[in-house]
């Protein structure tokens, strides 16, 4: 749980980064004109730095721990952002929504005590190419994004982007071997790459136009729900003897409060505007 925090610390750092960056990047072009644009942002490099850091801790807390801990900790990373956003960015936070934060750490508390360790199933071929399926139709997702329009866009977008990582969450956990030969011979590799490029660019695109508040709450969901459904049903992941109960009820009360957090990918938005 010690690494699943340290991805969250910098997945929620990195967005008020990106965040900011995406919206300096300006508007016009393609998807992939924008993420150029924002590459160019010594900010978004930051968060990538950030982001790649915390990947490393994801994939060390995804050996050890049920996909349904992780997500449920990733998704805190939004009360990450909130804290970073109200000290560095001097954004105020309410009572309810220091309240939240704290149903977040009490939501992350019960599943750290109900968590069993990860499942031992390994993983069908099928749901290998079922995960590069998924990660495909990110990528045409997130290729024609810019097209997109309307209220439903940035629920969209954010959802996109929660399937990409959500992705990743499970490639991790489908990939036995590390050894050159099983990597490229495994479906999952390549789902795990793909989908995580996509997720960056309907992140990117959902931070800089639209409700990022929407955008936000849609990755949240996309990235926690189906992973860890896929881990409980397919790959073994289980709770502690007599705990599920707690372990539903914490990973239900850290996505709810981490959702009440969903506009503070917003809240980078409001200083640069002043910057």
């Amino acid at each position: 749980m010690v690494c699943a925090l340290g991805a969250a610390v910098c997945f929620g750092t990195a967005t008020v980064l990106q965040a900011v960056a995406a919206r300096q990047a300006g508007t016009g072009g393609g998807e992939a004109a924008l993420l150029l644009r924002a590459l160019r942002q010594w900010r978004y490099i930051a968060g990538l730095a950030l982001d790649g850091l915390g990947f490393l801790f994801q994939i060390a807390a995804l050996r050890s721990l049920p996909i349904y801990a992780v997500g449920a900790a990733l998704a805190s990373s939004l009360a990450v952002t909130a804290v970073v956003a109200a000290r560095l960015l001097r954004v105020r936070l309410s009572g309810t929504e220091w309240g939240a934060v704290a149903v977040v750490c009490a939501g992350l508390a019960m599943l750290g005590l109900a968590s069993g360790p990860e499942g031992g199933q390994g993983g069908s071929e099928a749901l290998r190419y079922a995960m590069l399926a998924v990660a495909a139709g990110m990528l045409l997702l997130a290729l024609g994004g810019g097209r997109l329009s309307g209220p439903a866009r940035s629920l969209l977008l954010g959802l996109g982007a929660g399937f990409g990582f959500g992705v990743v969450e499970v490639s991790v956990r489908l990939i036995g071997s590390l050894a050159p030969k099983d990597l490229l011979t495994n479906p999952a590799t390549y789902a795990l790459l793909v989908g995580g490029g996509a997720a960056f660019v309907l992140l990117t695109s959902a931070l800089q136009r639209g409700s990022v508040t929407t955008a936000t709450a849609g990755m949240v969901i996309g990235e926690t729900i189906g992973p860890a459904a896929v881990g409980v049903v397919w790959l073994g992941d289980r709770t502690r003897e007599g705990l599920t109960w707690l372990a539903v009820l914490g990973f239900a009360v850290a996505v709810a409060g981490a959702l009440a957090l969903a506009r503070f990918g917003e809240a980078p938005v409001e200083e640069s505007a002043h910057a």
